[in-house]
């Protein structure tokens, strides 16, 4: 391979294939730029873009900010359809002034105002900065963890990547308003079972028992406390677990949800900021839970089958 002397050139190399490897060491005149570095660095701006637009669509949810597209098929004088869309500039959730493009540079402009809307200087929620931050980081982890396995599945770590922020819709969405989106889980559970007959190398009988455990579950929970427990969203939630995980798998995610769950409520009630007939936000730790069981699920119902041998 001849690699130009009288200047530099830069190679990028995604290897994704591990085909595409250099036959010759190049001369000290080539700068080559790891693909790992540049495949992380375009994963972290993504993350915290999404990051960034799931705070607007979270807080627009909640606060009913639609904006309806009219069709009127009947006519003059006929309903407009219930198809909505969210959209619209973004706007301080205080004064409601319009952010100018510098406003919304993720991480960077909550920083540069020091977490204050720079017209009427009340607090930016903590909360927004974080999930941009989560965002950018679980984009880069999973990222490390597929270019890290012995192939890699393109269809797989967009999985990941999808439905790693969707759990984070859930979690942040649940801690905050008690609320779990039954049209989020329910798009979720559609594109689980699409992506299962598709792509899964395993039975689609496990697939079908891990939404019915999953959403089980917590059905049998809401019918013998009339609803006191639990809420509609967590059996939704369940069956969407139960699609993406799948039979045992989903066990693991239960089992970590509870465990995690168990350790904040404890210091909760010692301290006494929590009772016993406190609402608890249950779709924060399911969520927790799911994305443990997506990447070790498989590992830990095979290290428990191991002990019981």
């Amino acid at each position: 391979m001849f690699f130009p002397s009288n200047y530099a050139t830069i190679c990028v190399r995604l290897n994704l294939c591990g085909v595409c490897q250099w036959s010759e060491r190049p001369t000290k005149n080539m700068f080559i730029i790891s693909a790992d570095w540049l495949w992380y660095g375009l994963v972290l701006a993504a993350g915290l873009i999404l990051g960034s637009y799931l705070n607007s669509w979270m807080w627009r949810v909640h606060e009913g900010r639609w904006q309806f597209k009219p069709r009127f098929p009947g006519g003059e004088g006929a309903q407009p359809s219930t198809i909505a869309r969210i959209g619209g500039r973004s706007v301080c959730i205080h004064c409601q002034r319009v952010l100018a493009w510098f406003e919304n540079i993720p991480l960077g402009s909550f920083l540069v105002l020091r977490g204050r809307c720079r017209t009427c200087r009340r607090a930016i929620p903590l909360d927004y900065f974080l999930v941009e931050l989560a965002a950018a980081l679980l984009f880069v982890g999973i990222t490390y963890y597929h270019l890290h396995l012995p192939a890699f599945s393109p269809w797989h770590f967009f999985r990941d990547i999808f439905f790693s922020a969707l759990l984070v819709v859930v979690f942040v969405y649940d801690l905050k308003y008690y609320i779990i989106l039954p049209s989020l889980t329910l798009a979720g559970t559609t594109i689980a079972i699409f992506f299962n007959i598709q792509y899964s190398t395993v039975g689609i009988k496990y697939w079908i028992l891990g939404a019915i455990v999953g959403g089980g579950f917590f059905a049998l929970q809401y019918l013998i406390s009339s609803g006191r427990w639990i809420g509609a969203g967590d059996i939704y939630l369940g069956v969407m677990m139960g699609a993406l995980l799948g039979w045992p798998v989903i066990l693991v995610a239960f089992f970590a949800a509870y465990i995690l769950g168990a350790l904040a409520a404890v210091p909760l009630l010692v301290f006494k900021k929590k009772g016993l007939k406190s609402e608890v936000p249950l779709g924060t730790f399911l969520a927790v839970g799911t994305f443990i069981a997506m990447f070790w699920g498989n590992n830990a119902i095979q290290w428990y089958w191991s002990l019981i041998r």
